[in-house]
Parts: C-alpha cells; structure tokens; sequence
C-alpha cells in the first residue's frame, strides 16, 4: 500500500533490533522506537545494518517492521529489504508494505561479486514492484561493493527511487559542497542526497545534503538533531561545533565499529538487555565495554 510519504529529508535514525536469547527483544524494540519518535526525528530506518537486517530470518524482519509501525506514533519508518536473491528482497519488500512502511531501502548485498549491471538489474527488479519510495542504500563496508557516480544516475531513474544515501563525504568543506554538488548534477531533482558515516554529517549537511541516516541517532536522537536542524537552519558553525564536541565517540567507532558500540552503549543505559546482538556477533569486549561507558559519561549521553 502506498503512504503518500515522498520526502527523505532531515533526520532518519537507525535503532538497533535487539536480539536478547536469540530472538528480537520486541519490549526493548518499541521502546527504542518509542524513544525516537518522542525525540521528534524526521524518520526511522528500520532494519538497516544498525538493525542487523542480514542476520535475522524473513519472518523477524516482517514482525520488527511490524513493531517499529505500530510504536512510531506516526513517525515515518522506512524498512531494509536488502538479501542475497532477489526474490527474498521482493519477499521483504512486501512484508515492509504490508506492514505500513512509509518506505523502504535497499542495499547490494553479496556473496559472489556483483557487477554494475547485476545491481542496475536488482533495482531495476524490486522498484517495479514497489508501491511506496526506495532508499538507494549504498554501504560499502557492509557489501563490499561501491557505486560509481554513473551507476547512482542509472538506478536513481528508475521509478519509486527517492533517495540516496552517500558513504560520507571529503572532509574539508569545499570538496564536500563540491561532491554534493556533482551528485546533483547527475541525479533527478526528485531525489534526496543523504549523507552517513556520523563522523561526516556535520560536513555533508553543510555541504547541502538533505538528509542524514544516522547511527547514532537511533540511540541519542538529541545531539544527532542539534547537527541536523543547525546545518538545515544555516547555522554550520553550531553543527560543526556539536560533531566536534563528538569527537571521542566518533573515535571509538573507527577503532571498534559503529554497531558494536552503540550496542554497547544501550546495554550501558539498559535500553536494551547486556547482550543484544545477533550471534556469532558477540559485541564488545569488558574493557571496550568501559571505554564506552567512560565517553558517554564524559559527553553527558544517558537515557
């Protein structure tokens, strides 16, 4: 079914799917939802890899895209779809819109390597078949595969795309407005730029991206909207300052990852029970563990 949302702008926060005795913790799920639409974000990116998607089977994906829909309070939830066949993405594809999704994204995942021609062909399958917008969902670290410039203009032709979501951006300023300004170059007027990477939102906002699809927000919603709506509101200087105050988290995703950390850091606040991650994924070490703890205290991060 169709929900008339068509904007992928500001804010979309990434929870976790908690997974407590090997099945979604859907108490500790809604709350996180919860959490972010009381917080005010402009969307939720359901089962994203923050949510650990890949691990979980088709039936736990279509009751956490249930979840997150029913605890959203009407904030927009955007769904991941992405798996190995396309068949399994269309299977998803239809439980997210049967469950209400304002939209959905759609990553390249692999085990044989894909071509620019098999992920053209992925898209160009699954947005004939969709009735709400598509995220173009490119995360390298997670796929391993990287989309060139010419690739982006293929797929963001297709109907129904209406956003794509750029690993970061070059880290001084004028090379990120300039990034951001080619992409726009080659993409319809109808399709949103959004930046990831947390660590270079602050940039690519003040560069003009649209939007942002943030780890961090799906657990501190707060700092990730100060960013969000001072970079929107031409205010670059109070964005930049907030990333910077940052830093120190942003340091402990580079070294450790940004799923394990922010797993560790809702198990720290008990949003979520200690261990909450798929296995074999076990999380953090007791020391890394501490670490966290001591920069989220450090920062002033709680619940």
């Amino acid at each position: 079914m169709s929900t008339g949302f068509t904007g992928f702008t500001g804010l979309s926060a990434f929870p976790l799917t908690p997974i407590t005795d090997d099945a979604i913790d859907e108490r500790a799920f809604a709350a996180l939802v919860r959490r972010l639409a009381a917080a005010g974000v402009d969307s939720i990116g359901a089962l994203g890899s923050t949510g650990s998607y890949a691990y979980l089977s088709r039936e736990e994906r279509a009751r956490a895209a249930r979840v997150a829909v029913e605890h959203a309070d009407g904030t927009p939830v955007v769904v991941g779809i992405g798996a190995l066949r396309t068949r399994h993405v269309l299977e998803a594809a239809e439980d997210a819109q049967n469950a209400g999704a304002a939209g959905v994204l759609l990553a390249p995942m692999s085990y044989q390597r894909l071509t620019d021609d098999d992920v053209f062909g992925l898209y160009e399958d699954v947005s004939a078949h969709l009735s709400v917008p598509l995220v173009v969902y490119d995360n390298p670290g997670t796929t391993h595969f990287t989309f060139t410039d010419e690739l982006y203009a293929r797929v963001a032709a297709l109907p129904r795309v209406a956003s794509v979501k750029i690993p970061g951006v070059p880290a001084d300023p004028q090379a990120a407005r300039d990034r951001v300004q080619r992409l726009r170059q080659l993409l319809p007027d109808t399709v949103t730029v959004g930046v990831s990477g947390d660590a270079f939102a602050a940039t690519g906002l003040n560069a003009g991206c649209d939007a942002w699809y943030s780890v961090i927000a799906g657990t501190f919603p707060e700092p990730a909207l100060t960013i969000t709506r001072a970079a929107r509101s031409g205010a670059p200087d109070r964005a930049r300052a907030e990333s910077e105050r940052l830093q120190p988290l942003w340091d402990l995703f580079a070294r450790h990852g940004s799923l394990r950390v922010v797993a560790a850091a809702a198990a720290h606040l008990a949003l979520t029970p200690p261990h909450n991650l798929p296995r074999p994924l076990r999380g953090l070490p007791p020391e890394a563990r501490t670490e966290v703890a001591e920069v989220l205290d450090q920062l002033g991060l709680s619940a």
